[in-house]
């Protein structure tokens, strides 16, 4: 999985006033928790935008201005209700023998002969709880909507894979194909028809050899 890195300043304070001080500067405060100690650190505002402002899922490399690295993962971030700046960020920090769980975003890939037809692509799930190892964690889950016609629905167990865990279960629907008014000739007719003409077809070549003997 990519990781982004953050600069950050340790805190020395942690009260009202040192974390207003800090929003008035343009830092966000933010804890970091999973260790033996939470660690208290601030960074600019700026520095989380590719982390939060974006679909895709990141882990995330806290550098501390005094040499300290840490492997962590967004927890919980918290925006103002009018401003929509972000007010504090909690992390947990990753450990290599250790799974942990994060919201994985799901890819749709291929062309649904469903939809083709005219039926709705339907996406239940935009993104499914995940749990791994952070090195088998997955940038995405891909959802092949190939096979899918009208009427039909892909379960979430068609997405698992060896070396992580979906946390949801089996009956969790990811995507449909739903009928619209629009959609003319259901997938089972048209394999019907084409059936259908390949006997006819079948059947004619009899008589056309008994002609030419």
């Amino acid at each position: 999985m990519k990781s982004i890195t953050i600069n950050g300043s340790q805190r020395e304070g942690v009260g009202k006033k040192a974390t207003k001080a800090l929003r008035n500067a343009g830092q966000v405060p933010c804890v970091l928790y999973g260790g033996d100690q939470n660690v208290h650190f601030s960074a600019p505002e700026l520095a989380f935008s590719k982390l939060v402002y974006t679909p895709n899922a990141h882990t995330v490399v806290i550098a501390i201005e005094n040499g300290e690295t840490y492997d962590a993962v967004l927890q919980d971030i918290q925006f103002h209700p009018v401003s929509d700046r972000i007010l504090h960020v909690d992390f947990y920090r990753l450990f290599e023998d250790k799974e942990i769980a994060m919201n994985i975003p799901v890819h749709v890939i291929g062309t649904s002969k469903g939809v083709l037809n005219g039926g709705i692509l339907r996406k239940n799930r935009r993104k499914l709880r995940v749990k791994a190892l952070p090195k088998n964690l997955p940038d995405f889950l891909e959802a092949d909507i190939t096979p899918l016609k009208i009427g039909s629905k892909l379960y979430v167990t068609a997405l698992e894979g060896e070396d992580y865990t979906i946390l949801h279960s089996d009956n969790t629907v990811v995507v449909q194909i739903k009928t619209a008014r629009a959609a003319v000739v259901e997938d089972e007719d048209e394999e019907e028809l084409e059936e259908g003409a390949e006997a006819a077809t079948e059947g004619g070549d009899a008589p056309a050899e008994a002609a030419q003997e």
